[in-house]
């Protein structure tokens, strides 16, 4: 039986994020402080353990003395409809580097002008979440690299495939940063990542927690970029301890996207200003009118007393 009661909280999202309304999160406190079980809905025990193991890590062991407080931040745009690039990009304060959520270039261009329109110096960093075969991929980063080419940063997970991503990275300027790729080959040999990657993109939940992640980044031997995965502030806040302590930053982190929140489980949610978040830890204050209903209390439940019983992690 998982030794915490959680209590679960519905967050409204602003805009079409992975199709949801509401982002189910389930906190709890420990001896360390409060913290966040967020898998998805329709991951299976399996993939959602690495978050059960995150979540116990951050409630019961302090976080490591980082090298920085203060972490640099992008923003991060779904795939919206061009009228809601403006007031989005706008909730995330001072950030200048901008992450946006793509599939076909002749649909997404007009978001990434659109940035540019608001944000004339923005750096892009466009992510397909391996949704591109190879011929795909070249087509639509040359295009990319023929329009914007002096605001293009880097391409997250063109393809998902590591062969395709080796023969990919020989045909384009952009350099390639890996997501997928990393959880996919968890249990392979990390090292060759470097063959197909400039960047590894690393989320505190889905490694395992923040010293499962720092282990990773220690065998990958990439620059990093710490993202998130829709979190609460709580989340938030532990992907912010990673990053604080790891040497090789790359950049902006992904960890701004409680801005695509319209509530959090803190009246004080760690949202950008000037670009920037500091590493600290939360205390929510709002779990009583957020709460979900009391059949999403016990489907939480019963899912961390099954990755617990059940010895996955």
């Amino acid at each position: 039986m998982f030794p915490y009661q959680l209590q679960v909280v519905a967050l409204p999202v602003k805009s079409n994020f992975r199709g949801l309304k509401f982002r189910e999160v389930a906190v709890f406190e420990g001896p360390a402080g409060w913290s966040e079980f967020s898998p998805f809905i329709e991951y299976q025990n399996k993939e959602a353990a690495a978050w059960l193991k995150a979540a116990i890590e951050s409630a019961t062991l302090a976080t490591p003395t980082g090298i920085r407080d203060v972490i640099p931040i992008n923003a991060t745009i779904p795939n919206v409809p061009v009228t809601e690039v403006a007031g989005l990009l706008k909730d995330f304060g001072g950030c200048n580097t901008v992450k946006i959520k793509v599939n076909d270039y002749k649909n997404d261009r007009a978001i990434a002008a659109e940035v540019i329109r608001v944000i004339p110096s923005a750096k892009i960093r466009i992510d397909a979440n391996g949704a591109w075969n190879l011929e795909e991929a070249v087509i639509n980063i040359r295009n990319y690299e023929d329009e914007f080419v002096s605001h293009l940063d880097y391409v997250e997970q063109p393809c998902i495939d590591i062969a395709n991503l080796k023969l990919l990275r020989k045909k384009i300027k952009t350099k390639i940063a890996v997501d997928e790729s990393i959880r996919k080959h968890l249990n392979g040999d990390l090292t060759k990542l470097k063959e197909v990657a400039d960047i590894a993109i690393i989320k505190w939940a889905p490694s395992g927690g923040i010293t499962a992640a720092l282990n990773l980044i220690e065998k990958i031997k990439l620059p990093v970029v710490v993202s998130s995965a829709l979190d609460s502030s709580i989340g938030i806040s532990n992907g912010l301890a990673l990053a604080s302590a790891i040497p090789n930053l790359y950049g902006p982190c992904g960890l701004g996207t409680v801005a695509l929140l319209k509530a959090d489980v803190t009246s004080a949610p760690l949202v950008a200003s000037n670009g920037v978040l500091k590493n600290q830890k939360i205390t929510p204050d709002r779990i009583s009118e957020l709460k979900a209903g009391k059949d999403r209390q016990t489907w939480w439940q019963d899912r961390a007393n099954a990755i617990y019983d059940g010895g996955l992690i």
